[in-house]
């Protein structure tokens, strides 16, 4: 049994996940709660947690998901919760109800049809020195389904000119497929002791791990494998004129 603030703070959850495949800030729980501080938002998450409707997701800033809805709700409602955010799958842009992460099709100037799937853009990358954790869902963009194909996407602004060598420049948007892996050369998104972020090539070198810049103005940072965690690859790149 929930209490009312329990139910409106997990179908807030719900909801915001339905439409934008991204969990609500806590800041953003406080004010819809109509909550004071947002110590009473990290109580009704850990009571949400144990009474096992929602989970947080390790190695992920502000990642939950729901596992479960309660049985007054709808049951078609709960079930493509369950099928949603099924424990292994995680956010699946590609299955969550809403307009983001969904394939539509849009008729180019010359007619055809192209697949188009709308991609959440998490914030700002440095392709320089690191900044902040990957966590603010921003906007969305339009990108053709055959630049990402299948899979789970985000995008990020790119500040700073370290992969200028690799084509990458200040301003530029990343479309990033998640992956906890890579291999060797991949450019990635690499989370740095938990609480930075950043845009590099991966270079695995024995039992450490590489960040290298494409810039010869930046060092190649060596850091040991428990260090640095793969948040996504590389697979396409947007640019405005």
């Amino acid at each position: 049994m929930l209490t009312r603030k329990q139910y409106e703070l997990l179908m807030f959850i719900h909801e915001r996940l339905k439409e934008t495949g991204v969990p609500p800030s806590f800041d953003e729980m406080k004010d819809a709660l109509d909550l004071r501080s947002k110590s009473g938002i990290h109580r009704l998450i850990t009571a949400l947690e144990e009474r096992g409707f929602i989970r947080r997701l390790p190695n992920r800033a502000r990642a939950l998901e729901v596992v479960r809805l309660p049985e007054s709700v709808a049951p078609s409602l709960a079930a493509a919760s369950r099928a949603t955010t099924a424990p292994g799958k995680g956010f699946s842009p590609s299955v969550i109800e809403g307009s983001l992460g969904r394939q539509r099709s849009v008729t180019t100037s010359d007619g055809e049809r192209a697949e188009i799937v709308s991609v959440p853009v998490m914030g700002r990358i440095a392709a320089g020195t690191p900044i902040s954790a990957i966590q603010t869902y921003t906007h969305a963009i339009p990108v053709p389904y055959d630049l990402v194909g299948a899979g789970e996407h985000f995008a990020l602004e790119v500040r700073g000119d370290s992969m200028i060598e690799a084509g990458i420049l200040d301003g530029d948007t990343v479309v990033i497929k998640r992956s906890d892996s890579a291999d060797t050369g991949d450019i990635v998104v690499a989370l740095v002791d938990e609480e930075e972020a950043t845009l590099k090539r991966l270079r695995k070198r024995g039992a450490s791990i590489a960040l290298e810049a494409a810039n010869p103005a930046y060092e190649t940072r060596i850091f040991g494998p428990d260090r640095v965690k793969v948040q996504g690859r590389l697979v396409g790149l947007i640019r405005r004129y």
